[in-house]
């Protein structure tokens, strides 16, 4: 039997894949391939806004799944929808890297030292105001393209083309895709939670499956189906899993889209599941921000603790401050 794994064709999504597929050949003992898929985000330019979101990264990988083409496909779990996909299951989410935004600036620059009006460059309406809440005088710029390609809009960084065209004075990425190809050389700080709150997901993986063929739900042990699911589970980091959960379940709260100004990062600490959350106006000047804790170390207690925080949001008015429905 050989997995085949579905992934976007871009560098970092191929990196990511390839690491995974590497993983669960070696806990499965059967042989993988990589299945290129082209999505709607990766031919399409403009706004990720206008565009659908960053759920148009994805329909094409579970378009693919469910006809077939491929048995498994590796998505950045901030990249998925918060509704569920009928006859798929999010099989494992294995254990988070660095959950961080950073900040790549010309001269080795810290966000606090970029001169008045300094371009900054990315295409998350979450980044943008939370920058503009810190710095209100920073020029956001909206870019797209790949993580070499913003880069490349800095001048000087290690590893930049020599025709890259370096006009602006920082981009913001995030830490988990710069480990995995092996640019975090290229980062001049990194950007603690309580200055910028992560996207609900972020630093994480999503691997995704049929239904049928997820741990659980697959025939025996010794079947095809039966050995992928053993390796999928064993790729499973709890931790992760409750911590995306509790982050996801406050966007599907909200209503909010995967292009909403909204932030969140859980993680447990001992007996205790600990999640904070921001929503911010998309130009910086009004920002909610709340934080709670559950000893629910369950999938439905991570869930609940999402929601309790959304609520206090809503609460304090975050419906008000925010186009919560961007996609």
């Amino acid at each position: 039997m050989t997995v085949r794994i579905g992934t976007r064709a871009s560098k970092l999504a191929l990196t990511q894949t390839q690491q995974t597929a590497d993983q669960l050949s070696a806990v499965g003992g059967f042989p993988v391939e990589l299945v290129r898929i082209t999505t709607e985000g990766d031919v399409k330019t403009g706004s990720l806004s206008q565009m659908g979101g960053t759920g148009v990264f994805v329909a094409a990988l579970r378009d693919a799944l469910l006809q077939n083409t491929c048995d498994v496909a590796v998505h950045s779990l901030k990249d998925l929808p918060t509704g569920s996909a009928l006859g798929l299951t999010i099989a494992a989410t294995p254990k988070r890297v660095d959950v961080r935004d950073v900040l790549c600036a010309r001269d080795g620059l810290k966000l606090a030292d970029l001169p008045q009006g300094a371009k900054v460059g990315t295409g998350s309406p979450r980044r943008a105001a939370q920058l503009l809440a810190v710095r209100p005088d920073l020029n956001v710029q909206d870019i797209r393209g790949n993580v070499d390609t913003r880069l490349g809009r800095v001048p000087g960084l290690p590893g930049n083309a020599p025709d890259a065209p370096g006009d602006l004075d920082a981009v913001v990425l995030a830490a988990a895709g710069l480990e995995r190809i092996g640019r975090l050389d290229t980062v001049s700080e990194f950007l603690e939670t309580d200055v910028m709150l992560p996207a609900p997901g972020q630093g994480s993986l999503a691997i995704e499956c049929r239904t049928a063929d997820a741990p659980g739900g697959a025939g025996s042990a010794a079947s095809p189906q039966g050995v992928l699911a053993q390796a999928l589970a064993a790729l499973n980091d709890v931790d992760t899993r409750l911590a995306v959960t509790a982050e996801r379940a406050v966007l599907a709260r909200l209503e909010a889209g995967c292009a909403a100004p909204v932030g969140a990062f859980a993680y447990r600490k001992g007996s205790m599941l600990y999640l904070e959350a921001v929503v911010c106006a998309v130009d910086g000047t009004r920002t909610v921000r709340e934080k709670k804790a559950t000893d629910g170390l369950t999938e439905i207690g991570a869930t609940l603790l999402g929601i309790e925080v959304a609520e206090l949001l809503l609460a304090a008015g975050a419906a008000e401050i925010a186009d919560l429905a961007a996609s």
